[in-house]
């Protein structure tokens, strides 16, 4: 029995290593596909950004859902719980795509990685859960984190950063009714299932714009590679939750922060204040603190 136990603790530690390095090569990916999406901000407007985004997902993940034999025709993907999570993963991603074009990249994404936080927040009010004095220090302790990298007192607050909390305020939504979801719908479902919903706003987004779907001097390199990393980077996300356990991968999220910095001062020359880096370190410990506690409680629970 003892050797068993073993042996699954080994399989257990090489499943966690594996998920660990997918979801690094996953954040990597979200991290160069958002510097694709500011590059093409350059010759595409945010709606033609969302329209191509929305059309090449809708097209990667139904050729998935495909191949791996899932439903499409799924009843259930008209719930109301599931329209909400549709609703809201549009309206973030519509939200970071006007704060990536016009606000550095690094603080849109330190922003948007507050989501862990805002979420346990909500959860209080939502689901009822009973919250420690070191939950809620965390999170006062991350949301003082965001304040740090918007700075709302500063002289040179730019208004566009609320396009970066209100895609944090979604994302947030988007997280908290996808632990309503029916867990027997697959993960390649439902973002086709999205990206079906979003097609039609995108497209009347683009064409109330006044713009054209294909305009004249568009780099399709720069958009295919936006497509392929955004695509990528969430079957990667995916398959790593899937294989390992959720406490050990889910703190390596916030290395999308990291690459997110490093790719905003070599690309875009962008240089990263010191209360900026000070609230995005705030951020990631209280994320990271988030999780480890809520393993800890979901351990003395079991053992109970």
């Amino acid at each position: 029995m003892q050797c068993c136990q073993g042996c699954l603790t080994v399989d257990s530690r090489k499943n966690n290593t594996k998920g660990i390095l997918l979801m690094l090569i996953s954040m990597a990916c979200f991290a160069a596909g958002d510097t694709f999406v500011k590059i093409s901000g350059a010759f595409l407007s945010p709606a033609q950004i969302m329209f191509f985004l929305i059309s090449g997902g809708l097209v990667i993940f139904t050729v998935i859902a495909l191949i791996k034999s899932e439903k499409l025709r799924e009843r259930r993907a008209f719930l109301p719980i599931l329209l909400i999570r549709y609703c809201a993963e549009m309206l973030g991603l519509g939200a970071m795509i006007m704060g990536i074009t016009k606000i550095p990249l690094s603080v849109v994404g330190t922003v948007t990685q507050a989501s862990p936080i805002l979420v346990a927040a909500a959860a209080v009010i939502v689901f009822k859960e009973a919250v420690s004095w070191r939950r809620w220090s965390s999170i006062i302790i991350g949301f003082v984190g965001v304040v740090l990298v918007i700075q709302p007192g500063g002289q040179n607050l730019d208004y566009a950063v609320l396009w970066a909390v209100a895609a944090l305020v979604a994302f947030s939504i988007r997280d908290l009714v996808t632990r309503l979801t029916p867990p027997d719908i697959q993960s390649a479902s439902i973002a086709t299932f999205t990206m079906i919903a979003a097609f039609p706003f995108t497209t009347a987004w683009v064409f109330l714009s006044g713009e054209k779907f294909f305009p004249p001097g568009i780099d399709w390199a720069v958009v295919a590679c936006m497509i392929i990393l955004g695509s990528v980077g969430y079957l990667l996300l995916i398959t790593s939750l899937r294989i390992g356990e959720l406490s050990a991968i889910m703190p390596f999220r916030y290395s999308r922060i990291v690459f997110l910095l490093i790719l905003g001062i070599l690309v875009f020359g962008e240089r990263p204040t010191l209360s900026m880096l000070a609230g995005a370190g705030l951020i990631l410990i209280s994320g990271v603190y988030i999780m480890w506690r809520e393993k800890v409680v979901t351990q003395s629970i079991n053992q109970e």
